[in-house]
């Protein structure tokens, strides 16, 4: 066996140089170390040095009077005179948040105190037992007073209606002429042929020269204007009221379908009356003969209108 040889105690240089790299290393560590803590330092300054741009942030107004939050994070850090400029901050900016509010806010305008308007009452619908003073004041709108004088005044509507009627049939309603008669009566010259005084027709040019210078559109202002009152006092007969209409332009064709004589007419005498000698002439309508007694010339001046008239109504 061979003999083994015990350890050996270090010497003293090399107990020397453990030491030594022992501190040595101690060194290195705490270089190291220091250098990190003035590279912190230096970051440090840094970022005193150099500002970032901070975006200012408007602070809400609490109208509420309540205080605005803060972060746990922040608020121990803020120290008393910070809290105080805050504090500054938020009420100067919340009155001016008030006093803009103020500016901005429009005045009332002032309303213009209510005026006071009158009222007009409806007019009151004419009733037909009192429409002869309308009718007139109508009629005196477009014709003189003295022909306005040659109308009945009493059943003005009335009576119109009535004498169309009877107009349109060919008889004369004699109870209910809607016009004055002549003043004077009629004349014959009575020699060996009885004939019509011709200053007989003069009786009837007051009234042929009053229809005459009454424009159709006037004419029919009246009739429109009336109409109503015309219809009711139609129905009052016993028709219905919006065949008047028609009846009035088959009174227009009775007028208008009497010849005008070119020469005069020939009567015979019966007791205190008169006939036409010619059966042509006798065996007209009653209201047909009654037009030739205007004479020739008054009957072409009311024809004149009638057909004007007639076409008017018709469309």
């Amino acid at each position: 066996m061979s003999e083994r040889s015990s350890p050996s105690k270090p010497s003293q240089s090399q107990m020397l140089l453990a030491a030594i790299v022992a501190m040595a290393l101690i060194v290195v560590v705490v270089f190291v170390l220091s250098m990190k803590k003035d590279n912190s330092k230096a970051n440090e300054k840094f970022e005193q040095d150099v500002v970032a741009p901070i975006t200012q942030q408007v602070p809400q107004v609490n109208t509420a009077g309540l205080k605005p939050e803060t972060s746990a994070d922040n608020a121990p850090e803020r120290n008393a005179s910070s809290e105080l400029s805050g504090s500054s901050e938020v009420g100067t900016a919340a009155q001016q948040a008030v006093n803009s509010a103020q500016v901005m806010t429009p005045r009332p305008t002032e309303q213009p105190a209510p005026v006071a308007t009158a009222t007009v009452d409806a007019p009151a619908k004419l009733m037909l037992d009192d429409s002869d003073s309308a009718v007139r004041n109508g009629i005196a709108e477009y014709m003189a007073e003295k022909s306005v004088k040659l109308f009945v005044s009493d059943d003005m509507i009335r009576r119109m209606v009535v004498f169309v009627d009877n107009t349109a049939k060919g008889t004369i309603a004699k109870k209910h002429m809607p016009v004055n008669r002549p003043a004077e009566a009629f004349m014959a010259l009575e020699d060996d042929i009885i004939v019509t005084d011709p200053n007989s027709y003069e009786r009837y040019t007051p009234y042929a020269t009053m229809f005459a210078n009454l424009s159709t559109a006037q004419i029919v202002r009246l009739y429109q204007q009336f109409q109503p009152l015309i219809l009711e006092a139609y129905e009052e007969i016993g028709y219905e009221g919006d065949e008047f209409n028609g009846v009035l332009l088959q009174a227009i064709d009775e007028l208008l379908d009497t010849p005008v004589p070119e020469t005069t007419l020939p009567l015979i005498k019966n007791s205190v009356t008169y006939r036409y000698a010619y059966p042509e002439w006798e065996q007209l309508s009653d209201v047909q003969k009654q037009f030739l007694r205007m004479g020739p010339n008054n009957m072409k001046k009311v024809k004149q209108r009638l057909v004007t008239l007639q076409k008017q109504l018709a469309e």
